[in-house]
């Protein structure tokens, strides 16, 4: 049995979701600057696959189109609503682009971020090392 590939957008819906719930506020998991250059990485990783999802998410229409199979309710224009999607699609590709370069330049701009452990007790034994 074949996965449905809508499914997978799905689940990843589902993560945003739960990563929005549980990076609400501050915790052990996450307080240090480390903590948002994973978090913000793996949504460079995400958001990059975004133009190709936006494409490939139109596929069944476009095929069902070219086979002149598409039906649109209430006798409406089957070539008014398909030039409607391609120009919301094509405007959906670029915002995803710009999207993209974006969030990986937050991702540079976090990438040299640390802590200053001055005066934390917590790191006063690894200063006296160091």
């Amino acid at each position: 049995m074949s996965e449905k590939p809508a499914r997978h957008l799905s689940q990843a819906a589902e993560g945003v979701r739960a990563f929005n719930h549980t990076s609400l506020s501050v915790g052990d998991d996450w307080v240090y600057p480390g903590h948002a250059y994973d978090a913000v990485g793996n949504l460079s990783h995400m958001v990059g696959m975004l133009e190709q999802a936006v494409q490939q998410s139109t596929r069944p229409v476009m095929h069902t189109y070219e086979h002149g199979r598409v039906r649109i309710d209430g006798n409406g224009d089957a070539d008014a609503k398909v030039a409607e999607l391609v120009a919301a699609q094509r405007d959906a590709e670029a915002a995803a682009a710009a999207l993209t370069a974006a969030v990986q330049r937050m991702h540079n701009a976090v990438s040299p971020m640390g802590l200053d452990t001055t005066g934390i007790p917590e790191f006063e034994d690894d200063e006296d090392d160091a």
